[in-house]
């Protein structure tokens, strides 16, 4: 049986720019994607630390080491810069990789720089 568990977490990153006009989904910087294990056009969770929205959208990939955390489209009314979200992605594992697996979870400061990975 499968079942959905945490793949990958970006925590506490500040939302740098809401772009309504683009076609949607969230740019992130290049380098939080390998820190965390998440891929671009990955489906993510994005939670709102600042007004408690929850939503779904798909990654784009920003420059590396850019701090970039772009909200896209529709998803941009979701936030406004500045605010604290966290994003994460899930996999769906079997019986036998649930008990190894360990998801990559990416801390990052006040301009998305990664502290560390635990």
């Amino acid at each position: 049986m499968l079942s959905e568990f945490l793949y990958g977490k970006i925590h506490r990153a500040t939302v740098t720019e809401a772009n309504l006009e683009y076609v949607g989904s969230i740019t992130i910087d290049k380098s939080l994607l390998i820190a965390s294990g998440i891929k671009k056009n990955q489906k993510v969770e994005i939670l709102n630390i600042n007004n408690g929205e929850r939503f779904s959208t798909y990654v784009i990939e920003g420059k590396e080491n850019s701090g970039i955390i772009c909200l896209n489209g529709a998803a941009a009314r979701k936030a406004q810069v500045k605010d604290k979200i966290i994003i994460v992605a899930y996999a769906l594992l079997n019986e036998e990789e649930q008990k190894t697996f360990t998801p990559k979870i990416a801390h990052v400061d006040e301009n998305n720089r990664l502290i560390n990975i635990k």
